[in-house]
């Protein structure tokens, strides 16, 4: 099967190559000749995926002793169908979508570069074949969203982006530089072995070689999943076309989960940096998640949707969700893709009508007018904490009776618990003929929601990580001390009734109270609406250096 993974990579490249030399013969036909091979490459990956789930082994083709190696494992067989399956979907749109723009076949034969470099970069077994196509990502990227070359904004953020990559790039060079230092080889089944049968052999600057190489991989993931701090490049890059913005959130983007699964042997030897991980992966979700709410823009809206996703990802792995991480990367991408491809149509259809019937939902999403009649609020509030915990208990116990041993899942199940009381807390305020038959529904739909993640979970675990050892090693790696585990869980558990108390407070025992809530609202809604002066402290950096660097010049006479 290894060879039919260098066929798999191989068929968007002769498409890129046929759109090239050929161009000028096909002209608008290089778009059918596109889709058709990326049709069988999606094809071909799905039948690689089928061998992998049924026999689950792991081969590998090199085109030299430790270098040029593509590999067969459940991981890269996974994600190339996934990348085969977006990349196909996003063609299909692009060939009436980019029908009246200049480029037409420059445009596939990028796209076709950018899904050879994304499967070439899945399957990659060893680490020049890994830099080379990471590398290249960010170059197609910024290629494909500077289409339209007569676009300052889009040129711009292109580069913004490109920037943003490259800084990322840094890290993973020195982290590859470091392995084969130590072990005299670019192969990555060869190195993994090696650390997993004795990772305190090496170290750097007296740290342990696992530790910095897990650091660095750490930080090249969080600059392309747009990690706090390094995500302003990803709200901004709406100015390229439709396709490519779909391509970047449903594939590119989330390429930082799949690094960390990549290079899983290398963290399960580092804990301090999964929790590293998991601290800047929850300030992420919290802040790209917030952004989202405040944004008046559609695109740009999903875009910071996606920067909260993408931290909700990291978390998944800076508690030892490994496998985790991969699912949600494949949901989020199959999702954010469908609505990136569908945002033009929604857009047109608002600036006649917005489409939303003015009737009990809207006024109570909307306008903010609870119903007349409220259902009792401290039966609300014990219903909506003891059901969903309840739930999700159950659902997690049937599949994995140890899953509660195991602290990530805790806190991941800490997070469902809230997302499941806040959706029925809020829906106590609607009006509704039935009382019973709408929370019938809604725990009907959430207990078929948290039974099919948690089994879909679970069979992606044992998918990708079949051995129970390691699986045991990665979630031991994400563990702390169990008494400060404790301490902080109380705390935040504490923090997070506190506020539903005060909301209760000054909603509807004290509404005078109300007042000064809402300014404090105000107030902190300007801050959002600047997006925490991130982009604004970047801004007067970069002025900064340029006139300093112009004063240098003119020191030196450069000019």
């Amino acid at each position: 099967m290894q060879y039919l993974t260098a066929v798999i990579i191989g068929l968007p490249m002769l498409s890129a190559l046929a759109g090239q030399l050929l161009g000028a013969i096909l002209d608008r036909q290089v778009a059918r000749l596109s889709i058709f091979l990326l049709g069988l490459t999606t094809l071909l990956a799905a039948l690689n995926l089928w061998h992998s789930v049924t026999t689950g082994t792991t081969e590998q083709l090199a085109l030299a002793d430790d270098w040029g190696i593509l590999l067969f494992d459940p991981l890269s067989a996974l994600m190339l169908f996934v990348v085969a399956l977006i990349s196909l979907i996003v063609h299909i749109y692009s060939k009436r979508y980019m029908a009246e723009e200049s480029g037409y076949v420059r445009f596939f034969v990028l796209l076709d570069l950018m899904t050879t470099t994304l499967l070439a970069m899945v399957a990659a077994g060893d680490l020049i074949t890994l830099l080379i196509t990471w590398h290249l990502v960010g170059v197609l990227l910024y290629l494909l969203l500077g289409q339209d070359t007569r676009s300052h904004t889009a040129y711009r953020y292109a580069f913004w982006t490109l920037f943003t990559y490259r800084f990322g790039d840094l890290p993973l060079v020195l982290a590859a530089a470091l392995l084969y230092n130590a072990f005299g080889t670019w192969s990555l089944p060869e190195i993994f072995a090696a650390i997993l049968a004795n990772p305190a052999q090496h170290t750097v600057f007296g740290f342990p070689l696992p530790y910095v190489v897990a650091a660095l991989v750490a930080l090249a993931a969080f600059a392309r999943s747009a990690q706090f701090l390094l995500h302003t490049w990803l709200p901004y890059t709406m100015s390229g076309p439709t396709p490519v913005s779909a391509l970047m959130h449903a594939g590119i983007v989330n390429a930082g989960g799949f690094l960390v699964n990549r290079f899983a042997p290398v963290f399960v030897h580092s804990d301090g940096v999964l929790h590293w991980m998991f601290v800047v992966g929850l300030v992420t979700a919290i802040v790209g998640s917030v952004l989202m709410l405040a944004q008046h823009d559609i695109k740009k809206s999903l875009g910071y949707s996606t920067m909260g996703q993408m931290g909700f990802m990291i978390m998944e792995c800076g508690v030892g969700a490994f496998s985790l991480a991969i699912y949600h990367l494949i949901a989020h991408g199959v999702f954010k893709g469908t609505l990136f491809l569908g945002s033009g149509s929604i857009i047109n259809q608002a600036r006649t009508d917005d489409g939303v019937p003015k009737k009990d939902l809207y006024t109570f999403v909307v306008d903010r007018k609870p119903a007349p009649q409220r259902r009792p609020w401290l039966l609300m509030a014990a219903f909506t904490l003891v059901v969903p915990a309840v739930i999700l208990f159950f659902a997690h116990y049937f599949v994995e009776q140890n899953f509660f041993e195991k602290q990530g899942a805790i806190i991941l199940l800490f997070f469902g618990w809230m997302t499941g009381a806040q959706l029925m807390f809020a829906t106590h305020h609607m009006q509704t003929e039935n009382v019973f038959r709408q929370f019938a529904l809604i725990l009907v739909s959430f207990t078929v929601v948290v039974i099919g993640y948690t089994f879909i979970a679970h069979a992606f675990e044992l998918f990708l990580y079949p051995d129970p050892a390691f699986r045991a090693q990665i979630h031991a790696a994400a563990g702390i001390d169990l008494n400060l585990f404790t301490i902080l869980a109380s705390v935040i558990a504490v923090v997070i009734v506190m506020g539903w108390l005060l909301t209760y407070y000054t909603e509807i025992k004290r509404p005078r109270a109300r007042n000064w809530s809402r300014q404090i609202r105000h107030k902190l809604y300007g801050v959002i609406s600047r997006e925490f002066y991130v982009g604004a402290v970047y801004n007067e950096i970069a002025r900064k250096l340029i006139n300093g660097a112009d004063k240098l010049n003119a020191i030196l006479r450069w000019r």
